[in-house]
């Protein structure tokens, strides 16, 4: 009796290393591969042709985009004119108190300058102050007008999560990350790669059950 109940004792022990070792494993593992998955393809993301260019909103000063905006500003506007897609679509919202929202900003940049998008080009969503709640709204307006790819013009450390986003919204998309600006792969590194690593692990678990963390970007 008391060797059976020992042998019993010795399993259940041996049986709860085994699950804490899993745990352990997990908890090391899932997150360096989310990190490489990250890197990867800030490093390796081609546009493909769409339906669909988006701008990813940032922050914006009166209608000005910050140098992070700008960059994704521009490369939105090389791929419309590279023809890649017929149309862009901006997102974000503005702050309490502001002019214009990051949406607009995008919007009006385009449609001045040397190389112009054409108003009828270029669509203003402004709603969104996160990846989130921005792909939520564009990926509505993409429904309702029965388009269904999209380019994501974003920081290359930001273009897993955001495809992952579209995808979950039922969206077919490829990511074209900038090149420039503080938000490009010479100016980013480690840090941003363990932002997104939170970010994308806690839209994939936590974000299931409606637990919403944002993820502004402020500059």
């Amino acid at each position: 009796m008391i060797r059976s109940l020992a042998a019993k004792v010795f399993f259940l022990f041996k049986l709860a290393r085994r699950l804490v070792a899993v745990v352990v494993l997990l908890v090391l593992i899932v997150p360096s591969y989310v990190s490489y998955q990250i890197w990867r393809t800030g490093h390796t993301a081609k546009p493909v042709a769409s339906d669909a260019i988006i701008v990813l909103g940032a922050a914006q000063f009166n209608g000005v985009p910050t140098p992070i905006l700008s960059a994704r500003i521009e490369e939105a506007r090389a791929l419309f004119r590279a023809g890649l897609a017929p149309l862009i679509i901006t997102v974000g919202a503005g702050a309490k108190g502001d002019n214009f929202s990051e949406a607009q900003s995008s919007s009006n940049t385009l449609k001045r300058g040397a190389h112009l998008v054409k108003a009828a080009k270029v669509v203003t969503i402004s709603v969104g102050r996160d990846t989130l709640s921005s792909t939520v709204a564009y990926a509505a307006y993409m429904r309702l007008h029965h388009l269904k790819s999209v380019i994501i013009s974003t920081d290359p450390y930001h273009c897993y999560r955001a495809i992952a986003m579209a995808q979950d919204a039922g969206l077919t998309a490829s990511c074209a990350p900038v090149t420039s600006g503080p938000g490009s792969t010479s100016h980013t590194g480690f840090r941003y790669i363990v932002r997104e690593t939170g970010a994308y692990l806690a839209y994939k678990t936590v974000g299931r059950v409606g637990i919403h963390l944002s993820d502004q970007v402020k500059n």
